[in-house]
């Protein structure tokens, strides 16, 4: 089987990222994959550097006669290579592959859309690319099923493949370990705190500042015991005045985009995803339980499908910084919560979080298409 992985995000390109190479990594061994992508994305740098996988660096958003010549290299490229399967992750590389594909008769290549986000779609651009460039639609939450389902996308083309992880790289660290990345990570006097933090980034929806303010509500006996770690893109102006607003400078640390999240996992006591939308089933959030640490998610998208309220995690109202609190002031109550809740946090991720699964159930999407000839799109609603 041929496979062109397609992805319009920049730069670092978060779980679209992680989604995309995933795949790559465990089917490049019985399929022949490539991945297209801006040149800048971390995502075409990762493809590039990984054997036996073809990267091609393509613009999918830009001004008309840039759009236009990428048209025709995605074009010539299809032509060329006569894809099994075309896997797109966005509206941007969707819509140019569709543009691509037309007239292309029984050599089209079987579209897989995997639905990311829980955006409404229903918009013009959304129908047609519906209509004209789409087989199958991968939802990867049962949220964004039951968003889909009043869609545009026939019910009959929607499938249901949860996110995995790989539950033997993300796995509990050592002592010695978790020591370490501490040390790395933060100064000294900090070291011995209740370390809460997120690799869900810093994006204003992820909502990471309500933590800010949650612990900044503490007790100054409680307070001085926490300290907030964050990784991802670093915060704008206004992020970090409201930091400093919270009274909290010197209590929450910024890592930076990392490469490799696992040292950061390792310094953790306890996850957040406190999203307000937008959210799915979210890439963090999953890393963080397999690495055997309890997540405070917000009851947004698909996070409730991860954690059990108060067996592998809390549950929070999206916006209630006084929740969030509440949660803290139980932690730090009971410290010997974080270790049970940890250990059942990691059991749900290899029982459920399964990277094998994850790529299987998504493999079998892909041999949904007709055999013998290509795929045929409808051409009526």
């Amino acid at each position: 089987m041929k496979i062109l992985y397609t992805n319009f995000h920049q730069g670092d390109g978060g779980g679209h990222t992680t989604y995309v190479m995933s795949l790559a990594r465990m089917l490049r061994q019985r399929a022949q994959i490539t991945v297209a992508a801006p040149r800048s994305s971390r995502l075409l740098a990762e493809a590039d550097a990984l054997p036996g996988v073809q990267s091609i660096d393509l613009e999918f958003k830009g001004r008309p006669f840039q759009q236009l010549t990428a048209l025709r290299r995605l074009r010539a490229l299809l032509r060329k290579e006569q894809f099994d399967v075309i896997h797109v992750n966005g509206s941007a590389d969707h819509r140019l592959c569709m543009l691509a594909t037309m007239g292309m008769g029984a050599k089209r290549p079987f579209i897989v859309l995997t639905q990311h986000t829980d955006r409404t779609a229903n918009s013009l651009g959304v129908r047609m690319r519906a209509k004209w460039g789409t087989n199958r639609v991968i939802c990867v939450c049962g949220h964004t099923f039951r968003r889909m389902k009043d869609s545009v996308f026939r019910d009959e083309d929607l499938r249901v493949v949860h996110n995995g992880v790989d539950t033997t790289q993300f796995r509990p660290a050592s002592a010695r370990d978790a020591e370490q990345a501490r040390a790395a990570l933060l100064p000294a006097a900090m070291r011995r705190r209740l370390v809460i933090g997120s690799n869900a980034g810093t994006a204003s929806y992820k909502n990471w500042l309500d933590m800010v303010a949650a612990v900044s509500l503490l007790p100054d006996p409680l307070r001085d015991q926490v300290v907030v770690l964050i990784a991802g893109k670093e915060p704008d102006d206004g992020q970090r005045q409201r930091v400093a607003e919270l009274g909290m400078t010197h209590q929450v640390v910024f890592t930076g985009l990392l490469e490799d999240v696992r040292p950061f996992l390792s310094a953790l006591d306890v996850g957040f995803v406190l999203s307000s939308r937008l959210e799915t089933i979210s890439f963090a959030c999953r890393e963080m339980m397999a690495a055997g640490k309890p997540v405070i998610v917000s009851k947004v998208g698909g996070l409730t499908e991860n954690v059990t309220d108060g067996r592998n995690g809390w549950v929070v109202p999206p916006g209630s910084v006084s929740s969030v609190f509440k949660t803290l002031v139980e932690i730090l109550q009971n410290r010997s919560l974080v270790t049970q809740m940890g250990i059942d946090a990691r059991n749900t991720a290899q029982r459920e979080f399964s990277l094998a699964q994850f790529v299987g159930r998504t493999e079998e999407v892909y041999l949904e298409r007709p055999t013998g000839a290509r795929s045929q799109l409808r051409l009526t609603s």
